[in-house]
């Protein structure tokens, strides 16, 4: 499966953006997908990841509550809702599939988008 991520851009803080993986191939519905971050100088981090069927979702702490995953396999496309975005949100945004269990381990991920730029001012 071939994934690319869209929708990052320039936000002030307290703002909000969407994110889009979409992905080609039609096995992507037997894909979880996975949202990882990566800011300057700092190790990539798993930000947010749904299971194949959208029922299991999981988050980082610093992005409960705020970030919402979600996908839509009829689109063959994820989602990344982002609110009340600060400042340390700024990154480069990665989405990635994998079927192997392990939502919050980069190194279970066998097929990455390249990123997307989110910065957040204050």
């Amino acid at each position: 499966v071939q994934l690319q991520a869209s929708g990052g851009g320039l936000v002030q803080a307290g703002g909000s953006l969407r994110l889009s993986c979409a992905a080609s191939g039609r096995s992507f519905r037997s894909y979880s997908v996975g949202w990882f971050r990566q800011a300057p100088g700092k190790a990539r981090e798993f930000v947010a990841a749904i299971m194949w069927d959208g029922l299991t979702t999981d988050y980082a702490d610093s992005v409960k509550g705020r970030f919402t995953i979600s996908r839509d396999n009829r689109k063959n496309t994820a989602y990344l809702e982002m609110s009340r975005l600060e400042p340390e949100d700024t990154a480069v945004y990665s989405c990635a599939a994998q079927n192997a269990g392990g939502l919050r381990n980069p190194g279970l991920y066998g097929y990455w988008g390249q990123g997307t730029q989110v910065t957040v001012s204050s």
